[in-house]
C-alpha cells in the first residue's frame, strides 16, 4: 500500500513538473537553477543547465525517484521489531550491510 501511495504522489508531481516545464520553460530554468545553488553542482563551469535540466521530470527521474523512496521504506525502523540491516557503501564502492560491520 505504501509503494502505491508513493508511486502515485511521485508520479502526480513529475507530471505536473514537466507540465511546467513545456508550459512556462524560463520559469522552471530559473527555479531549478536555484535549486542547484544549493548544492555543489553550480560550482563546476562544464556542467551547465542544458546538461541536466532536461533530465528533471524524465521517465529515468520517475523511476531514479521512486526507486530511492522505495528503498528508504526497507530502511525504517519499528519499535518492537528487528532495526533494518541498512546497505552501505566503503571507499572502494562496494556494497556492504550494517550487520556485516558489527560482525
Amino acid at each position: 500500500l505504501q509503494k502505491i501511495l508513493i508511486l502515485l504522489y511521485v508520479s502526480l508531481c513529475v507530471a505536473v513538473g514537466k507540465m511546467l516545464m513545456i508550459l512556462f520553460p524560463e520559469m522552471m530554468k530559473r527555479y531549478i537553477l536555484k535549486l542547484g545553488q544549493k548544492s555543489s553542482m553550480s560550482m563546476n563551469p562544464a556542467f551547465s543547465y542544458e546538461n541536466w535540466g532536461p533530465t528533471f521530470f524524465s521517465l529515468k527521474y520517475l523511476l531514479f525517484v521512486l526507486k530511492v523512496k522505495w528503498k528508504r521504506l526497507e530502511d525504517e525502523a519499528f519499535e518492537g521489531h528487528n532495526a533494518p540491516n541498512t546497505p552501505v557503501a566503503d571507499l572502494r564502492g562496494e556494497i556492504h550491510h550494517i550487520l556485516d560491520f558489527m560482525r
